[in-house]
């Protein structure tokens, strides 16, 4: 009998990975290395903000300010329609910057068991040491968190497929993608 490669089922069947977590947890580095390592699409929400609604994606004060505007304005289901629309659902993809219920509700939905939520932890003295570059103090820091956009991160925990503690060099947040990666494609996760 030949052995089957564990990873074969992400082959045969597109899998759809969302990433969550706060600012500065490593949510566009999970997201690019599964899409380099395994093939699959990089899908980012602020991209399709930039697109929908004209905003500089570099201007990460803005991107809050307007992903505010959509979801306080009742328009967060939209925002994930077009999302959604720019998948190709024949190669999976990897998803970053899910921030609200709806996200995962509308993500789940559209895409079943194909689809799996990973929520990355890490203390907000790392993310801060992550975000320097945009943040010369950590008060400056402290207060982006705070802003309404923010609110409901911490919401999807509860509906994720694994949380990952990434505290460390990215090494380590590769192993612990490589790891879940394996149970997932042996059917071992939700």
């Amino acid at each position: 009998m030949q052995s089957r490669n564990p990873l074969q089922r992400l082959v045969t069947e597109p899998q759809f990975i969302g990433f969550a977590g706060r600012m500065g947890a490593g949510k566009t580095s999970a997201a690019k290395y599964l899409s380099i390592k395994y093939g699959l699409q990089y899908a980012r929400y602020s991209e399709v903000l930039q697109e929908w609604l004209a905003c500089d994606e570099s201007d990460k004060d803005q991107l809050q300010r307007v992903g505010w505007n959509v979801m306080g304005g009742g328009m967060q289901r939209e925002l994930n329609v077009r999302l959604i629309a720019r998948l190709n659902r024949t190669q999976g993809a990897a998803i970053d910057g899910l921030r609200h219920p709806i996200d995962f509700e509308s993500l789940s939905s559209r895409l079943g068991e194909s689809f799996h939520l990973i929520f990355l932890e890490t203390a907000p003295e790392w993310r801060f040491e992550r975000l320097r570059q945009r943040f010369s103090t950590y008060k400056a820091f402290q207060l982006a968190e705070l802003q309404p956009v923010e609110a409901f991160i911490e919401d999807l925990k509860p509906w994720s497929s694994t949380v990952i503690l990434n505290e460390g060099p990215l090494e380590h947040l590769y192993s612990a993608l490589e790891a879940w990666m394996t149970a997932a494609s042996a059917g071992e996760q939700k």
